[in-house]
């Protein structure tokens, strides 16, 4: 174990019931004259969420969930431990979240670890990485050398830095704690804060998205480049701007055959600095992969009507899952609303396991069982396919 590796706490929270099995149809033709028309199947009160709902908006829910998913909330905590990442280790059996920023240097944002063991019922601990300032986004890591053919050995965490140290990819050994920067600039210069990261199956190359949110925040000097996203090799040190036009880069996925990638502008969230503006994305835009080193035919794929599309998923079968600010939306490859996962709160991110879904909304976390759709990564990270 890392030396430098603080175990901050454990704790256990009794698990708080509130199934949902029926999935509910949502009359489209009625929802379009009448605003208000959701209303009527949303709780009265939702200060303190307990509540899911599954929505379905498109005939087709029913069969990407299955017709016998449930949902229920697991923790409703007084601190935002279930924020982003949602990363899986198949040796410790364990999923490693990143929590949310807590407005206090003092208190940087740790990793909160969830043990999938049936017998542990979710509990938790929380952990932090000593070359991880402020970690946001996150995925599972095949390093150069590594063999592609077994579960990742590492992480990957999109750390957005702080004043003294600058936003990075920060890869982490989670059985041993060890921890290293593998980027930390842009030839020289400075990212602003790196929000999600993926890994690309065949080539090994990273993508991801860098932000402003840090400097929103209040934990990051002004942003000196603009919002891109970019594809970095580990094992030569090539780095590439891929993308731009962004307000604001944020959630960043694969199709499950890797020739479409999906990237959130997230511009409408300003944070406390610059507040919410509904008139700035809140937007999926879908791109083509061009022989796994370039992209084309930027298009919007989705609109999220609540909230901001945050962290980014897809299944299987293509469809494409976003945290935004009610739940979880999902939306079939043509960008069809097919249902939401609601929770009433802002959810930023989720993780799929073999037959479940964890589900992020900072104070809480949820769960979907008896879940039909498989994550793209469920095969590879859980050798469950």
């Amino acid at each position: 174990m890392d030396a430098r590796v603080q175990l901050v706490y454990f704790v256990i929270v009794a698990t708080i019931v509130a199934i949902m099995s029926s999935i509910i149809p949502i009359d489209l033709s009625a929802f379009a004259t009448n605003p208000s028309y959701l209303t009527q199947y949303l709780p009265t009160n939702v200060s303190t969420p307990t509540v899911i709902n599954l929505f379905a908006y498109n005939d087709e829910f029913v069969n990407v969930l299955g017709a016998n998913a449930t949902a229920r909330q697991l923790y409703n905590l007084d601190t935002q431990l279930f924020h982003e990442a949602g990363i899986y280790n198949k040796q410790t059996n364990k999923l490693y979240v990143t929590s949310n920023w807590a407005f206090d240097l003092a208190n940087p944002i740790n990793i909160t670890i969830i043990d999938l063991d049936p017998a542990a019922n979710y509990s938790y601990t929380t952990t932090r990485y000593s070359a991880l300032a402020e970690p946001n986004g996150g995925t599972s890591y095949f390093p150069p050398g590594s063999s592609n053919s077994s579960t990742p050995p590492r992480h990957l965490y999109a750390d957005e830095g702080d004043f003294i140290n600058p936003s990075a990819l920060v890869s982490v050994d989670p059985v041993t704690g060890h921890s290293e920067k593998i980027l930390t600039n842009y030839l020289g210069r400075n990212f602003s804060s790196i929000n999600d990261v993926r890994q690309h199956e065949g080539t090994g190359d990273i993508w991801f998205t860098d932000a402003d949110y840090g400097y929103y925040q209040y934990f990051r000097p002004a942003p000196t480049i603009p919002k891109q996203v970019y594809r970095f090799t580990p094992s030569t040190g090539q780095i590439s701007v891929v993308a731009d036009g962004f307000v604001q880069s944020n959630g960043i996925e694969f199709s499950p055959d890797f020739k479409t990638l999906y990237i959130s502008d997230t511009g409408a969230a300003g944070g406390p600095f610059l507040g919410v503006n509904l008139t700035r994305p809140s937007t999926i835009y879908a791109y083509d992969v061009i022989n796994s080193k370039h992209l084309a035919n930027r298009r919007v794929f989705a609109y999220s009507d609540n909230g901001f599309p945050d962290g980014i998923h897809t299944d299987t079968q293509g469809n494409v899952w976003a945290g935004c600010g009610d739940g979880i939306h999902v939306w079939d490859k043509e960008g069809t609303l097919l249902g939401k996962i609601w929770n009433g709160v802002e959810t930023n991110n989720f993780a799929f396991l073999p037959g479940k879904l964890l589900i992020f909304s900072n104070a809480q976390l949820w769960i979907v069982e008896g879940l039909k759709a498989v994550g793209r990564e469920v095969c590879k990270d859980f050798g469950v396919c």
